[in-house]
Order: C-alpha cells, then structure tokens, then sequence
C-alpha cells in the first residue's frame, strides 16, 4: 500500500512520550520502518504503519487517556497546508469545509462528513480501517480535540456551545475531559460527532487572510489531485512528494531514498512513463510560480524567496525557461487566472 500519511504526526507522538532516539524502537515496532526513515520529515506512512504506532504509543503512555493529550499537541499549525488554508480561512465554516475536502491529503484513515441539521452544522466523522475499541476511542478522542482546536483558534475562545457525542461508553478517565474539551459531552452515542450553532460557524474569523487562504487552497487542491490518480505512476508518487514540502527543496537522491530505489531505477522508471526528475520538478515549480504571481501582489523578489531561491536572477532564468517570457511580463499579460499562457 502506498504511503500517504505525513509522518510528522507520528514524530509528534514521538514527542508527547518523552521518547529518546534509542526508544524510537519501541514505537516503530511492527512498522518495518527503521528510525532514519521515521526521522526523515518528507517521509509518508502508510494507514497500517500510521495505526501500529498509535496502537504502540497507547500501550508505552500507560495512560488510556492519550489521545487527548495528543490532540492538544495538533494545533492548526501542524497540518500543513491544510492548516493554513483552515487558520486563514472567512471563518470557521469555511475552515470545516476546507479539512473536510483536503483531510484525505493528511489522514486518509479518516473521513469528515459536513451536514446542516436546522439552525447547527453537525461535523461526523467516520474511520475508514478496522480499530479495537481502545484505539478507536483514543483516535475519536484526539480527532474531536483537532477540530475544537481550529474552532478555538478561528473564533478566539473556548466553544463553550459545543455538543460533542463520542460512540464509546463513558471511560474510566471521564472527569478529566472537561479539562480538554469544551461544551456538552456525550458518550454511547450513534456517532461520532460535534455540533455546532451554524451562528457560531459563521463569526468572523480574527485572523482572516484572503490571499494566504487562496494560495494554501490552491496547494491543497493539487495535493488532492495526485492523491485522486487511480493508478499512481512514478510522476505521481514524485509529485506528491514535491507538493508536500517547501518549493525546490527534493532532491532526486532524497526521492529515490524514499521510494527504496537508486537514482538510475528511479530515473528508469521515470523515462519509461516519459518524464524525468527535472521535468517534473519544473511543472510542480513553474505552476507555483505562475499561481503567486497571479494570484498575490507579492514583489518578485519575496516570490524568489518564497520559492527557495536565494538569488532572484536565478528564479528570472528559471522563469523565462518555463515560460518565455520575465515574471513581470507573464503578470502584466496574464490579467486572470483564466488567461494563464501553457508553460513550455
């Protein structure tokens, strides 16, 4: 199964435990990955690899209360891009919407479901593997603090009009919840959920970006394509990984690594389905270019840099390769996102 869970929730648990690096082991056990690929943060997990350590960290915390602890340690700013879209969206139903069509990009071993129900919107979430009854509690426990903390985050206070139903029977650690969640609590219930006053969802959000929430949505919706490829190719595996970090930043070693490969096999591969490295690494660039020139106000300068670029000459030859013509010659032409010219 190919590996599409970003492994820095798995470095966070690392952390809540206290773990050294000659303990990572223990939390690692049954995963077959060994601590260098775990410590790699470009590194994704499969959903089997993802659960197995959550299932190890439960039994190494001793505390039957974790996932909530780990839930308080996943603050938007944890999730990448889509964090950022969220964070920065109008406010919190706009936020809701954008985890519910981009959570697949960060954890695919669980779905959001989003229905209005009169005056309140009903958030459901649903887990897509088969859990024991002690993980899936610690998992609804640390997804229900998630969405809490981006509601907090965007509305700027506790949720005190919560209603929150868990499916699992009231634990032996129920009078420490009220410690990490907000509103009414309740447990036996048909499904996991949180509701909210649709009044609530639709307060303006303090820390509202208009252009940040365009340009992380925008990542986000190419991160959702390549995970969408039925029957994902090497190009498709390699941009998957160039999307989920900065710009520039893979190397074709780094890629091989990560797929188990040489750079010759990868490079192999990649000519067989017509493409090489470097061609996909400039569609991924030239695109991300063409999206902060077009849809920001930002100077070429701070894009250059945005891009990784140390030298803003270096990022204008570049450009001018993809696209026959200066960044401020495809801005001035470009008027809309419609009338974007093909990149060569």
């Amino acid at each position: 199964m190919e590996g599409d869970i970003p492994s820095n929730y798995s470095r966070l648990i690392a952390r809540e435990l206290g773990l050294t690096a000659r303990q990572l082991p223990l939390l690692l056990h049954g995963t077959s990955l060994d601590v260098q690929q775990f410590l790699n943060e470009h590194s994704l997990l499969t959903p089997t690899q993802q659960i197995r350590i959550l299932r190890n960290a439960l039994a190494l915390s001793g505390q039957p209360e974790f996932g909530l602890r780990l839930g308080k340690r996943l603050t938007p700013a944890t999730h990448g891009a889509v964090g950022f879209a969220a964070s920065s969206s109008p406010d919190l139903l706009s936020a809701l919407r954008a985890i519910h069509t981009f959570l697949p990009t960060r954890a695919s071993v669980v779905q959001l479901h989003l229905q209005q129900v009169e005056d309140h919107l009903e958030c459901r979430l649903a887990f897509q593997v088969p859990l024991d009854a002690d993980l899936e509690r610690c998992l609804a426990d640390t997804m229900i603090m998630t969405l809490l903390e981006f509601g907090e985050f965007i509305v700027g206070r506790p949720l005190h009009e919560a209603e929150i139903g868990f499916t699992h029977p009231a634990p032996e650690y129920q009078a420490i919840y009220s410690e990490y969640l907000s509103g009414q609590i309740h447990f036996g219930c048909d499904q996991l959920t949180l509701r909210l006053p649709m009044t609530l969802c639709r307060e303006p959000n303090a820390s509202a970006n208009h252009e940040n929430y365009r340009l992380a949505l925008e990542q986000c919706e190419s991160m959702l394509a390549q995970l969408q490829t039925h029957k994902p190719s090497y190009q498709t595996r390699l941009k998957k990984m160039m999307l989920s970090r900065p710009p520039g930043t893979l190397s074709e070693a780094e890629a091989a690594a990560t797929l188990f490969m040489s750079k010759r096999t990868l490079a192999r591969k990649l000519k067989q389905e017509h493409s090489s490295f470097r061609q996909i690494r400039d569609e991924i660039l030239s695109q991300q270019a063409a999206s902060y020139l077009c849809q920001s106000k930002l100077p070429i300068e701070a894009i250059a840099a945005l891009m990784n670029y140390h030298d803003s000459a270096n990022f204008r030859r570049a450009f001018k390769r993809w696209f026959g013509q200066s960044p401020e010659e495809y801005r001035q032409r470009a008027g809309s996102r419609d009338s974007l010219p093909p990149a060569h």
